[in-house]
């Protein structure tokens, strides 16, 4: 059963994701600030977390970067605000989604369904799935991206989406067909959101960031 953290000052919100995780047969714990959301998260494990931005004591972005200190537990960041430097922030930070009140509880059960079936890392004993090459070392079992020998931290949706990308080298993707693998949703602003996951991928990668290509008017390739 994988386990949600709520976290939102609001207790009416609370409750209708509560509601509606549970009916989903997930197991739900609640944080009423980010402080309180923090300290949750260094004594316990979460699958995933549902966090509002305007908070008291600790907003969400920080709250976030708190958490993203000791775990990187998928994030989707809700909010009353819909701007687009709103979600680039958010992404940055190190979120996986962002859905904007008011919201539907149903599409956020198929978003968090959707984000935790790509965060799973592999079973213990499991034959690793590993890529490397000239300096890029990718370990699809233990979710773990080497570059030049060093250890590189990513969100997991950044993981999702390079993984994504190394998996289909050298293939000319589509915008919508990686928004609609990665994501495996249409999302407001997926164009957005993607270019801006592939800015901040980029940024990752350091030297090898032209190993991700722009193809104008289709979209991007990974090259090896």
């Amino acid at each position: 059963m994988s386990r949600i953290l709520v976290v939102d000052d609001e207790e009416n919100i609370r409750q209708i994701i509560l509601k509606y995780a549970k009916f989903e047969g997930y197991e739900v714990e609640e944080a009423s600030n980010g402080i309180e959301a923090v300290e949750m998260c260094r004594k316990n494990a979460y699958d995933i977390i549902i966090m509002d931005i305007m908070m008291p004591e600790l907003d969400g972005f920080s709250a976030c970067r708190q958490i993203r200190k000791s775990c990187d537990t998928p994030v989707i960041m809700l909010s009353a605000r819909g701007e687009e430097y709103d979600r680039i922030h958010g992404f940055e930070t190190g979120v996986d989604d962002y859905v904007v009140k008011p919201f539907s509880p149903r599409e956020l059960m198929m978003r968090v369904s959707a984000i935790l079936k790509r965060s799973g890392g592999g079973e213990t004993g499991e034959k690793r799935d590993v890529y490397e090459n000239d300096g890029v070392k990718v370990d699809f079992t233990g979710r773990i991206v080497y570059i030049d020998g060093e250890r590189v931290s990513m969100s997991p949706k950044e993981y999702d989406l390079f993984f994504y990308m190394v998996k289909n080298r050298n293939i000319a993707l589509s915008r919508e067909k990686i928004i609609t693998d990665v994501w495996g949703y249409d999302f407001y602003g997926g164009d957005r959101t993607l270019d801006t996951h592939i800015k901040i991928l980029r940024k990752s990668l350091g030297r090898h960031s032209v190993k991700i290509v722009t193809l104008r008017g289709v979209g991007y390739r990974f090259e090896d």
